[in-house]
């Protein structure tokens, strides 16, 4: 197994890191080229479209967690030179991600304006969702299908498969939504609709480009069959190890949606800037989300080959890096007021809430990447998932999120001093996620020997 020397981490990390924030920008493309195409339809289609979106968000932190959970393990065995272990912690994690997949599905198909009553009051709003919601929800049976198939390959160190597959389906769904938003070239002009059905359509396309390259490749293989792979001790390092991971992405993302809710219930006119300040955010973090997972896949690979050592000097390497891409991130969203501000079809009220959005968030971005390089990144690396659960959920649950409710609902507080406490979040829990980094007591070898010796058998046959 080619092993990483200390002088190229950096060379190597940013061989990783390229790939996914190209991968990562494209996604970003997709939002943002939604909200600048429903700009054009009117402020109550973005505004809707960003409350329904927030069950997307809630579902990609499900595949997020399952995905980096599964990629905690495998890329220690990966590491360890063991393929064989690494089927079957695919096989676990599909089993998940296919009944979650399930279950939003059948929600969305059949009880949308329920669901779109949990994040707003306006009918209008709730009207609109709902149909957005029932157009994607064939997309939510393809999701988890992908996002783990392309996890297990960036646990392998293959993350140009990933990035080039989303170069492809993302220029489709972007060209798409512009055909069915505006009824261009004779089809239908659907507004939010449009976007909706793009969605779907893509992720179909991009379950069969996966099915196609896996079908090609020589390794790590999209295969249904795995999920009857049986054994009791992956199993069991996956649920110890995966599931505060997926407990932990569960936890923030459906708080963070809570925000949605709050600012919701704020005025569309609040909403509407949000829907903005999100994309504009996330083009910010690209960056340090990059970082993160390359970094956390490079440490697994070292932690696997049982260099501890070599990896907690390339943490602090990993580090550096984070803050230099906090800094970078804020600047790239103190740059985009300008042309935000100019081109963005709003109210003057909602103008003047996306002005100071957008500058509470040019330092907002470094406590999101250092708090997600170290817990999604370094400490997962080492296999430690419980720590971040912990901390993220007493954060959000415990603060942040109660405390939104309070200022919006009890203090009745103006919308941008609501805005300001929910984005203390990230600071508030610092002084403990770096106290847990410098302790080192994340830092260990999770990888288990002879995994397979009492049902080979039963693999080849599973394989095969």
């Amino acid at each position: 197994m080619k092993t990483l020397d200390k002088n190229g981490f950096y060379n190597q990390i940013f061989k990783l890191v390229l790939p996914i924030v190209i991968q990562n920008l494209l996604s970003a493309a997709v939002c943002s080229a939604d909200v600048v195409m429903l700009n054009y339809v009117g402020q109550s289609s973005i505004a809707a479209a960003s409350l329904a979106a927030q069950y997307s968000n809630i579902l990609f932190m499900v595949y997020y967690g399952l995905g980096t959970g599964a990629t905690m393990l495998c890329a220690q065995y990966f590491g360890k030179g063991d393929m064989r272990a690494i089927e079957a912690v695919e096989g676990i994690a599909l089993r998940f991600s296919l009944t979650i997949s399930i279950l939003f599905f059948t929600l969305a198909f059949t009880i949308p304006h329920l669901m779109m009553r949990i994040f707003t009051n306006d009918p209008e709003l709730i009207a609109l969702g709902a149909e957005y919601l029932r157009y994607i929800s064939v997309c939510y049976l393809c999701w988890g299908l992908i996002e783990i198939y392309l996890s297990i390959l960036r646990s392998i160190g293959r993350v140009v498969v990933g990035t080039v597959l989303n170069a492809l389906t993302i220029s489709f769904d972007i060209f798409l939504n512009a055909v069915l938003i505006f009824g261009l070239f004779g089809a239908p002009k659907l507004g939010i609709i449009g976007v909706a059905l793009s969605t779907s359509i893509t992720r179909v396309m991009e379950l069969i480009a996966c099915i196609i390259i896996s079908y090609f490749s020589k390794d790590i293989k999209l295969n249904l069959r795995f999920m009857f792979i049986r054994n009791k001790l992956l199993f069991n390092d996956f649920i110890r190890l995966s599931m505060p991971a997926l407990g932990n992405d569960i936890a923030w993302g459906v708080a963070f949606s809570m925000y949605s809710v709050i600012i919701g219930h704020l005025g569309s006119d609040a909403v509407a800037a949000n829907s903005f300040v999100s994309i504009i955010r996330n083009f910010g973090t690209i960056f340090c989300f990059g970082v993160a997972s390359a970094g956390g896949i490079l440490l697994g690979r070292e932690i696997g080959e049982n260099r501890l050592e070599d990896a907690r000097i390339n943490a602090g390497k990993l580090m550096k890096l984070t803050i230099l891409s906090g800094l970078l991130g804020g600047l790239l969203i103190m740059a985009s007021i300008p042309f935000v501000l100019k081109y963005a079809a709003l109210s003057a009220i909602a103008l003047s809430y996306l002005r100071y959005m957008l500058l509470i968030n040019t330092y907002y971005v470094m406590g999101a990447a250092v708090n997600t390089t170290l817990i999604a990144g370094v400490f997962r690396a080492g296999g430690d998932s419980r720590f971040g659960f912990i901390c993220d959920t007493i954060d959000m649950w415990c603060y942040a999120v109660p405390l939104g409710f309070f200022a919006a609902f009890v203090l009745k507080l103006p919308v941008m001093w609501v805005y300001f406490l929910l984005c203390t979040d990230e600071f508030v829990k610092w002084p403990w996620v770096i106290k847990h980094y410098k302790s080192g007591k994340w830092l260990k070898n999770i990888t288990r020997d002879n995994l397979f010796e009492d049902n080979q058998e039963f693999i080849e046959n599973i394989k095969g």
